[in-house]
């Protein structure tokens, strides 16, 4: 029998993690979050990653343990400043030392890690990546938490039983309640206001370019992957779903879906205009029995992230990142999603769970 932590539970990673291990016959899973995970049936343990003493202390507790899925984010109020923020790298690599800390002083099964990384291991958020972004290119020279968690692994792992292995996914779609990086709870939000307000669906950002994504239904799968196979330790995977979009593109799908026409590309900075209709979400909310969770806590910094990705201000936006999925793919992991398909997955996910509304 397996027995996962996933740390950082109810992120969007995070509760996709949850909801794939639970599945599976052979595994034991532990959510380790500040708030209660969606999940009601899930052993939960409440702790402050923040907290040295805190986290020690309650993973003291736990034995057997065999996979630490370190899920965890710490980001700051100003989204895109906090990127390059040295207090912010502190707190990531504090709170990854805290949970392998307490493991291994409560477990002497610990097998493997999996961490996150992502498109800024690339520099992605600082200047044009060369497409296709690949694992082999050497570290960039920018300064990012990434480095310093993955620092601490490779050092302590010298001494340690258990290998890690790191993920870098792209622009995570799933199911999650106050994450700063949800475009769909951003997307979402957005669309139902529009129609309460009687307007088509237009397109808030600028001008066109590719982006891919990451399903974080993969992200689970991939977690597993690298948990029950025998890869390099250390290694690092690109986790993208597999196609590209444009977001200008995809807009009628999603018009459709909330039964919209589409409309104008009329940009919106969403950061600054969407809490001015904090009251209409509200009234969408009461009408359609939704969980009384307000915008801000619904949405809050996601709306950073979303003019961000919709490019706004940028009439002619540089090349973003495009991530190849082929080195994981030869190491045998095949999944792969349909971006269009999981951006209406995770809509009707959120609808049905009464986040959003029909």
């Amino acid at each position: 029998m397996n027995k996962i932590v996933v740390a950082g539970a109810t992120g969007i990673a995070g509760t996709a993690a949850i909801r794939h291990f639970r599945s599976l016959p052979d595994w034991d899973v532990i959510a380790l979050s500040r708030r209660r995970p969606a999940d009601p049936a899930v052993y939960h343990m409440p702790v402050d990653l923040l907290d040295a003493e805190e986290s020690r202390r309650s993973l003291q507790s736990l034995e057997g343990v065999t996979h630490l899925a370190y899920m965890a984010l710490f980001e700051q109020d100003d989204l895109l400043a906090g990127w390059r923020e040295q207090s912010q790298m502190e707190a990531n690599l504090a709170m990854l030392q805290n949970v392998v800390d307490g493991l291994e002083q409560s477990s002497s099964a610990l097998q493997h890690i999996t961490i996150l990384q992502g498109s800024k291991a690339y520099g992605s958020h600082l200047k044009p990546v060369p497409v296709p972004a690949k694992e082999r290119w050497p570290r960039g020279a920018h300064k990012i938490f990434y480095w310093q968690q993955e620092d601490f692994l490779r050092e302590r792992q010298r001494n340690a039983a258990w290998n890690f292995t790191i993920l870098r996914p792209m622009m995570i779609l799933g199911e999650s309640i106050g994450s700063p990086m949800s475009i769909i709870a951003a997307i979402g939000v957005y669309a139902s206001v529009m129609r309460q307000l009687g307007e088509p669906l237009h397109y808030p950002g600028g001008g066109r370019y590719v982006i891919s994504c990451t399903d974080s239904r993969l992200i689970a799968q991939a977690v597993e992957f690298a948990g029950t196979h025998r890869l390099a330790p250390g290694d690092t995977f690109n986790v993208v779903n597999g196609d590209v979009i444009v977001w200008h593109d995809l807009w009628p799908s999603v018009a459709k879906h909330f039964g919209m026409a589409v409309g104008d590309h009329r940009p919106m900075r969403l950061a600054e205009e969407m809490p001015k209709f904090a009251a209409v979400w509200d009234a969408i909310a009461a009408e359609h029995g939704l969980h009384s969770t307000s915008m801000n806590d619904l949405v809050g910094g996601a709306w950073q992230f979303a003019d961000y990705n919709f490019a706004y201000g940028q009439d002619n936006p540089p090349e973003r990142i495009i991530m190849s999925p082929i080195k994981f793919r030869q190491a045998g992991f095949t999944p792969c999603y349909d971006t269009e398909d999981s951006i209406l997955y995770w809509l009707t996910r959120m609808q049905e769970a009464s986040i959003l509304p029909r």
